[in-house]
């Protein structure tokens, strides 16, 4: 067995600095920080004096900067990219408290407009204000901290407007639950933990496109059951859960039973892709039965991170219960929500972008991401070292199961851009790729582990996550890519290139370690200098197998300056 021990690097590097006490070297603050030499910087109590403020912003930058690169963390959905207009819009506005409506009301009206369009988006029912001559929607919604909040206030709606018929009916309101399926938000879970509600997981599987199995739904309703959560927009893979056949299903049991179990849409990231890329597709308040929808601002509603919006289809359906009417901050307000002070700027951020993009503007940033997306996934089916799991590169050829997926409208008539109905040729889903090792990959080489792949990537600078499937699919790891704004084209061929020479490079190591297991005639230094040759090429993700290379090429030429040689360049 190999020995080995752990270095704590901060004790050591305490324990010499003891060595020179009274000893500090002079300097110069203007060139030299206090705490670059002789000083160590307070970590873990606040320190007894001030410092420079330039001093301790150095000493931050400098730590921040071993953070990885945003434009390169192809793991996250939320938007990373920002431009000069907005970061300026964002400083203007960046000490504006969005829960203090009598001092900032332009802010909550910005609220207010966004939850409008955004109803509109999702085609909440109108009313027509015979006054005016406009279309009115009748919801109401809340701006959160991201989807998570949005998620905990309307699965509280559902549980609350549970309890309330229950009362009215005499019956108990203590075992309540909820169905979502195993492929689930932490945040989803975590609201059925927190609010002490039975949470229902309804398994996913390979014939279902790792999305929730619906023939696995109703076994699971009964009288307790508050609502049932649908993802449009699966964190694993990207795919669409069938909204408008999970409600047609829903509407059998309540016929068959008389349970009426209630639809809300965690459309995280899906809210906003697909009112844009996929016009015909129902999902949102076109489904009579979705009553809630929550989506984020900071992922495809291209905000900074720290947005959310939750709406209602109909204000009846927010019990008044859950309202607070608070007038401290020197106005009347009616709020909704688990967090109160917080950050106005998103809110003004996500307006912005509505009035500068527009639906013409969104569609094309979204459709080239789709486009973007669609391309990776055909380059790493067509390279045979990859399989993708994700959909959205895969055309619907059955005519019966594109009716059933779109509504039906004629496309020459259509208000939409032919960007978006070209879309629609394909199976629904965000712009994700995530693939795996093809099956050829795993059966020909099933010692190489696919988070090696994920690591080498990383140290090129691309984070791809590798992780399971849910439980039900355990046993599968894969890769994910979140194609955003800014995985440009250009982008996008350079994490291709070191794709293809991540995977070559592993496949060739491999076979390297079984040349040296079975190569018993090896001499102890010639393993010795195999596994040294090896763990280089790894670790400098194939850099030095170029450069043994290119000596090769040298040194048959005889022109090389090195070790052997009777002169030597060094680098400069």
């Amino acid at each position: 067995m190999t020995l080995s021990k752990h270095i704590d690097a901060e004790a050591l590097e305490h324990k010499l600095l003891k060595k020179h006490n009274g000893k500090k070297l002079s300097h110069h603050e203007q060139y030299i920080s206090k705490y670059d030499s002789d000083e160590k910087i307070p970590k873990y109590q606040i320190p007894e004096g001030s410092s420079d403020k330039e001093l301790v912003y150095k000493y931050l930058t400098e730590e921040l900067s071993l953070d990885g690169t945003p434009t390169l963390n192809l793991a996250s959905f939320v938007n990373t990219a920002i431009d000069e207009v907005q970061l300026k819009l964002v400083a203007d506005n960046i000490v504006k408290n969005l829960a203090d409506n009598d001092e900032y009301p332009s802010l909550i009206d910005f609220q207010q407009r966004c939850i409008s369009i955004i109803s509109n988006l999702w085609h909440a029912p109108t009313t027509l204000d015979k006054t005016t001559g406009r279309q009115n929607v009748n919801t109401v919604g809340a701006a959160t901290t991201g989807s998570s909040e949005a998620i905990m206030l309307a699965g509280l709606a559902f549980k609350k407007r549970w309890q309330e018929k229950q009362k009215a009916k005499g019956k108990s309101i203590d075992n309540p639950n909820i169905i979502m399926a195993t492929c689930a938000q932490v945040a989803l879970e975590k609201f059925a933990r927190y609010f002490d509600v039975e949470n229902r997981l309804v398994p996913i599987t390979e014939d279902s496109g790792h999305v929730i199995d619906s023939t696995r739904i109703r076994e699971n309703i009964d009288e307790n059951t508050i609502g049932i959560f649908v993802i449009v927009g699966s964190t694993f893979t990207g795919a669409f859960e069938p909204v408008e056949q999970i409600s047609k299903l829903l509407d059998e049991v309540e016929a068959e039973t008389g349970v009426d179990v209630r639809i809300h849409v965690d459309g995280a990231s899906g809210g906003f892709v697909a009112p844009f890329v996929y016009p015909h597709l129902k999902w949102d308040f076109r489904v009579s039965r979705v009553d809630s929808i929550n989506t984020s601002g900071h992922k495809y509603g291209l905000t900074t991170a720290g947005l959310g919006w939750v709406i209602w289809r109909d204000q009846d359906l927010l019990p008044k219960s859950l309202k607070f009417s608070l007038d401290y901050l020197g106005g009347v307000e009616e709020t909704f929500g688990l967090n109160f002070s917080r950050a106005g700027f998103p809110v003004i951020l996500q307006y912005f972008n509505f009035l500068h993009l527009g639906r013409e503007g969104y569609t094309k940033v979204f459709n080239s991401c789709i486009e973007n997306a669609r391309l990776f996934s055909n380059i790493l089916e067509e390279s045979e070292y990859f399989e993708v799991l994700s959909v959205i590169h895969k055309k619907i050829e059955n005519d019966t199961i594109k009716a059933e997926t779109y509504t039906a409208q004629h496309h020459s008539t259509s208000k939409h851009s032919k960007l978006s109905i070209r879309n629609e040729e394909f199976y629904p889903g965000l712009p994700v790729v995530a693939f795996r090792f093809s099956k050829k990959i795993r059966e020909e080489y099933p010692e190489i582990p696919q988070r090696i792949f994920s690591t080498l990537l990383r140290n090129k600078g691309f984070i791809v996550p590798n992780y399971h499937l849910s439980p039900d699919e355990n046993d599968k790891e894969i890769l994910r890519v979140v194609v955003r704004t800014t995985l440009s084209l250009n982008l996008l061929e350079k994490l291709v290139a070191d794709i293809i020479d991540s995977i070559e490079l592993l496949i060739e190591s491999c076979i390297t370690v079984r040349e040296m297991i079975t190569a018993k005639e090896n001499t102890e230094e010639q393993n010795k200098e195999a596994i040294y040759s090896l763990l280089l090429s790894i670790a400098s993700n194939g850099v030095e197998d170029a450069k043994q290379f290119q000596h090769k090429i040298i040194d048959a030429e005889g022109t090389a300056h090195g070790k052997n040689k009777k002169s030597y360049r060094g680098t400069c």
